[in-house]
């Protein structure tokens, strides 16, 4: 069954899209960038602290979800710069240091609201 996640904890969604979608044990989560959850505006700073606030804003989608961080079985990160890897790589194993999902990480041309990083994830029980 099919069950729409959603939170205050984290940014509401800027598009036709879910935050989050459960379906049976699967919670898919959408790409989260590093939007404020309660400005609404993009954290100021460099990859790391940009990285910071889009894994917080995962993990708060993740939790009302019911899951945690260890939970995750794939992440797809989209970097603007791919010569910003290994800042972001630092902050990422901060995250998740124990269980290691899969991933994959790309640079692209450009993001949404000209954020550096945008990361999507999977998660299961």
């Amino acid at each position: 069954m099919r069950e729409i996640i959603s939170t205050d904890s984290a940014p509401a969604a800027i598009g036709p899209y879910s935050q989050a979608v459960r379906y049976d044990n699967l919670l898919f989560v959408s790409g989260q960038i590093s939007l404020d959850p309660e400005s609404g505006e993009i954290v100021a700073g460099d990859i790391e602290v940009q990285t910071r606030r889009v894994l917080d804003n995962l993990k708060a989608v993740l939790e009302a979800g019911g899951m945690e961080l260890q939970h995750v079985l794939k992440c797809t990160c989209f970097l603007k710069n791919m010569e910003d890897f290994q800042q972001f790589n630092s902050v990422y194993s901060d995250y998740f240091s124990d269980i290691l999902p899969a991933r994959e990480t790309v640079e692209v041309s450009r993001l949404p609201k000209d954020v550096l990083v945008e990361i999507s994830a999977i998660g299961g029980k």
